[in-house]
Order: structure tokens, then sequence, then C-alpha cells
């Protein structure tokens, strides 16, 4: 493992504390994306009262290949990024923010990742939102389902021809997900491109509304 991995770079917060509102949004960015990136589709959820943690990737990424390559070619990079938000969830939980207050939001690799760890960590979350992404390794890959989500609310949304994330491997993750008890909204954007839409705010925002309702 090389030394970089064990550099970690800071939090960055976007809101109220995240214990004087007793839920909180762990916000994963893409590939050679930024926490920034991240706070201006929060900025776009418009929900000002939501507290916002955005973790920060060693030199922007991850993990250095494809999310479809073979599990081997992302090691020990995928473990590490893993290890982190589990490491970041622990904080929370620590400050008396449980898992089924804690929503998982990611854009393209970084939504990979939280379908990653969602699947490794089942239990009732307050949420995955997966913009432009899926489970990951290598075609012809099998998932463990147990169900454990508990009703856990996953939204995963793509475009039906995205040049990184294949929309097959979206609907094979939601697929796994309903095996495992979670509730699921998938939704595909013919001719959509790399990025997040107004539609997919809209629906993010509906499954935020609902966890701060309760």
């Amino acid at each position: 493992m090389s030394e970089n991995v064990h550099m970690l770079p800071p939090l960055h917060t976007l809101g109220p504390a995240p214990e004087a509102v007793g839920a909180a949004a762990i916000l994963i960015h893409g590939r050679t994306q930024s926490p920034a990136d991240m706070f201006a589709i929060a900025d776009r959820l418009d929900f000002p009262n939501l507290p916002y943690v955005a973790v920060e990737a060693a030199g922007n990424s991850w993990y250095p290949d494809k999310f479809m390559a073979p599990l081997a070619n992302n090691q020990p990079f995928l473990d590490f990024a893993l290890e982190r938000i589990e490491s970041l969830v622990a904080q929370l939980e620590a400050i008396g923010i449980p898992r089924s207050r804690i929503i998982l939001l990611g854009f393209s690799q970084g939504a990979c990742l939280a379908c990653e760890y969602v699947h490794r960590h089942p239990t009732r979350w307050g949420g995955l939102i997966a913009y432009t992404g899926g489970l990951i390794g290598p075609a012809g890959m099998s998932w463990l389902t147990p169900k454990a989500l508990a009703g856990t609310p996953v939204l995963l949304a793509n475009s039906d021809d995205d040049v990184w994330v294949p929309l097959g491997r979206t609907q094979e993750s939601a697929t796994v997900f309903e095996r495992m008890g979670a509730d699921v909204h998938l939704v595909v954007y013919p001719g959509m491109g790399h990025l997040v839409n107004e539609d997919e705010i809209a629906l993010g925002r509906g499954l935020i509304q609902k966890l701060l309702a309760n």
C-alpha cells in the first residue's frame, strides 16, 4: 500500500451540526472531482437545514481503474475508500446519528462507491442516492443479497448510454438492492450526458424530505 493511501484529506461540511438535527448526508464525489462539486449538488437540493459531510479522495479519485475492472485492479484503494466511509459513519454514530438517519449521496465514481458501501454494510439506512452509479466489479459478478436493507429508500438514476457507467450495471444493482429488501426507484434518462439533471434533483429532494419528516 502506498504511503499516499494513508493521507486522509480533511472532511468538508455544510449546514448545521449533525447532532443538532439528528440526521446527516454523506457526499461522495466523482473521479477528478472534489467536495465542491458535491456541495453544488447539495445547493440544488436546497435543504439548508440538513447537515452535509463531504469526503475527499486523495488525488481526487477513489480507486485507479474503471469500476467494472477486476476487483484486484482497484486494490488496496477500494478497500481504503470503503474504510474511509465506514470511519465517517462511525463518527456520526458516536454523536448520536444512527444509520437509519444517514443518507449516502454520490455521483459517478462516488455513486459507485456509495452503492458498494451500502451493499457491504446492509442495514436500515436513511437512504442511498446514486446519480449515475452501480455496484463495483467485473461483468458476470454475483452479489450476496441478505435481506437486511429493511426498506431503505434507494434512488438509482442513469442515462441509457452513459460513457462511464453502463445502464445494465445500474439495472443489475437495482435488482440486487431489491432482493436485499430496499425500496428501489430506478430512473433512466434517454440520451442524457454525464451529469445530474433537474428531475434527478427533484427525486433526491423527495427522498430527503421523507427522511426529515420522520
